[in-house]
């Protein structure tokens, strides 16, 4: 590896890696496929009985920001000199030209808004709900039902009551800066309020927006600070740190699945999940599942109002699966898999780098956009000297103890038969109640 340490090598990855940040700026994804505020009132005016009004003449009428074929042809021109500058063997050159072709099939995806080709260029960037997880039998779907029936045990409704959303988005603005200060501090983090986003809160950058028409639950804010501030903006701060491999800052679709993942299981290691949201993320998986097996809008819509959703979360979780898609059935966005799936793959990721003795590559999950594949080829350029080792890092990777032991003790876990072990306690808790009931 020692030539690439060399100056001809670092100024080359370089200037490639920040030729692509130029090239995919304006391909943004969900800007070509969002769907205005005016849909869903006009579906609820409707009285949620006809298809929204959105279809491929719709997406025309909102042209890209950018001209597809000159796009194409300056990312092809790029995955050239790719190869021809780094070699087609070189490790971190193949990590680049996998993300250059990646922004090709987003550009196939985005032209083919309203149409089944959208769905096709979907899978290939984010996967299908039959998929398997990764190294296992268990398809994505299979684990989003399990999730969701125990998420929404009767349990789960009555732990969400306690945090009433009383907080405004101004409030909940200054408190995130607050808190997010210090974590990020020397950088140009910052919060603000805004009305151009559909979810509650996103990050872009250096920057967590908040959604002004939305209010929050403390246990909501909670999530914000470590899913949208240590997770989205700390992975890109950690990738514009980088000297030379500065595309870690931007991401492709090709690193969504390990940045949800990451986002999912780090509120979960901070016990700021509740039920409500770890049941939201399976029922996506189960809304694109419908959605790729040929529901319409409608179908996915009604199914969730049947489980027990509101009618504006029915209408969310049925938009966020049929934007870009066709609202009348056969195509859908299939993105939102990412977050189970992410999730499943990391815990897995983390569990195998421990049992392999391997702990010194789980802090390089946060050193910029990547992929899982991409971590020891990065861990071994960090060692070199070419791959900044990441600023930003939650406590339990900065500190590896606990997170050792935790992962440790669950891969001991996993040996039990949690149905025996299920029966006996289940066993247990009905005689007690029997007792108490005064029936022995």
């Amino acid at each position: 590896m020692s030539h690439h340490l060399d100056r001809q090598y670092q100024e080359s990855l370089k200037q490639l890696s920040e030729s692509l940040i130029a090239i995919q700026k304006p391909i943004l994804i969900l800007d070509a496929i969002k769907w205005p505020q005016t849909i869903e009132q006009q579906f609820f005016k409707d009285k949620a009985e006809k298809l929204p009004a959105v279809d491929r003449d719709y997406y025309l009428r909102n042209p890209l920001n950018f001209d597809p074929v000159t796009k194409a042809a300056e990312l092809t021109t790029l995955h050239k000199q790719v190869q021809q500058r780094l070699g087609h063997d070189d490790p971190l050159g193949n990590i680049l030209a996998e993300t250059i072709e990646q922004y090709l099939t987003v550009i196939r995806l985005v032209e083919n808004r309203g149409n089944t080709e959208f769905l096709r260029a979907s899978r290939e960037l984010y996967g299908s709900a039959r998929d398997h997880l990764r190294g296992d039998k268990l398809t994505l779907i299979e684990m989003g039902q399990r999730l969701c029936h125990i998420f929404s045990l009767p349990a789960a409704k009555h732990l969400a009551a306690a945090y009433p959303k009383n907080i405004s988005a101004e409030i909940a603005v200054e408190q995130l800066q607050q808190r997010l200060a210090p974590y990020f501090s020397d950088s140009a983090f910052t919060v603000k309020e805004t009305d151009g986003i559909v979810s509650d809160a996103s990050a872009g950058g250096d920057c967590i927006k908040v959604n002004t028409h939305s209010s929050f639950s403390s246990l909501d804010l909670q999530v914000l600070e470590v899913h949208e501030g240590w997770v989205h903006v700390g992975t890109t701060l950690n990738g514009r740190n980088q000297a030379w491999a500065t595309w870690l800052s931007v991401g492709s679709p090709r690193i969504t699945a390990l940045q949800e993942g990451l986002a999912v299981l780090i509120e979960t290691l901070t016990f700021s999940s509740f039920p409500d949201r770890a049941r939201r993320i399976s029922d996506r998986v189960v809304a694109i599942d419908m959605a790729e097996n040929g529901a319409d809008f409608l179908e996915v819509y009604r199914h969730f109002v049947a489980q027990g959703l509101s009618n504006h979360d029915s209408y969310k979780i049925a938009q966020r699966v049929f934007r870009g898609g066709m609202v009348e059935g056969g195509s859908c966005f299939t993105k939102d898999l990412s977050y189970v799936k992410g999730f499943v793959e990391t815990v897995n990721f983390i569990r195998s780098a421990i049992l392999s003795d391997k702990p010194e590559l789980l802090p390089m999950l946060f050193v910029g956009k990547v992929a899982l594949d991409d971590i020891p080829v990065l861990h071994q350029y960090q060692q070199a000297g070419l791959i900044q080792a990441p600023r930003y890092l939650p406590p339990m990777f900065r500190d590896l103890n606990g997170l050792y032991v935790w992962f440790g003790f669950s891969s001991g876990m996993s040996l039990l038969d949690l149905e025996r072990v299920q029966a006996h306690f289940k066993n247990l808790f009905d005689q007690t109640l029997a007792k108490a009931n005064g029936q022995t």
